[in-house]
């Protein structure tokens, strides 16, 4: 089966934004086995025992979706940008649920240089990446925003440049130093 054009689903995102709901129909099958990957790469290291699978990831990012129909819809990197930082809140929703379980535990440093490697069944880990990059997002947004689209949406360097509209020169550069930043700053708290 081949890939369908992004140049189509690009106008379904659009004409769903504009209110044409038969474009929905023909969109989610377009994008579901995207985001169903993307669930599943940021679910493969979730702590034993957990109970949340990619499907239904994938379904909270549909309802969730359903309350951001009328975003400005730019390209289909810029949906899955969008769905990527939906499943992150997801995730981190359910890990903050469980850390109030563990009050007092210390947080541990995470590599961010081995994104395979990322552990997410400690809790206080994704917890401290997150105060760490609201920390960066504070101080300078767009970097804050390579880094969800690069670590937690999986995009390349091109397609962070598209969804951000800068060169991919600036792309890398914000990744090296906002992966630097981030470490310290965990390392501080």
């Amino acid at each position: 089966m081949t890939e369908p054009p992004e140049t189509d689903t690009t106008q379904l995102l659009r004409a769903w934004a504009g209110g044409d709901e038969q474009s929905l129909n023909q969109l989610v099958p377009r994008v579901h086995r995207e985001l169903r990957r993307l669930a599943a790469r940021l679910l493969q290291n979730e702590r034993d025992g957990c109970s949340l699978q990619a499907t239904d990831m994938v379904q909270e990012v549909y309802l969730r979706l359903m309350d951001a129909s009328q975003l400005d819809w730019q390209h289909r990197a810029h949906f899955f940008a969008v769905a990527a930082t939906m499943m992150r809140r997801i995730l981190l929703d359910r890990a903050r649920r469980h850390a109030a379980v563990k009050r007092g535990a210390n947080r541990a440093l995470v590599d961010l240089d081995r994104v395979a490697d990322l552990s997410l069944q400690r809790s206080h880990e994704l917890i401290a990446l997150d105060d760490a990059l609201q920390a960066l997002a504070r101080v300078d947004p767009r970097k804050a925003r390579v880094v969800e689209l690069r670590f937690f949406a999986g995009l390349e360097v091109d397609e962070t440049a598209e969804v951000l509209a800068v060169s991919k020169e600036t792309v890398a550069r914000d990744w090296r130093l906002s992966k630097a930043w981030l470490m310290n700053e965990v390392r501080r708290r």
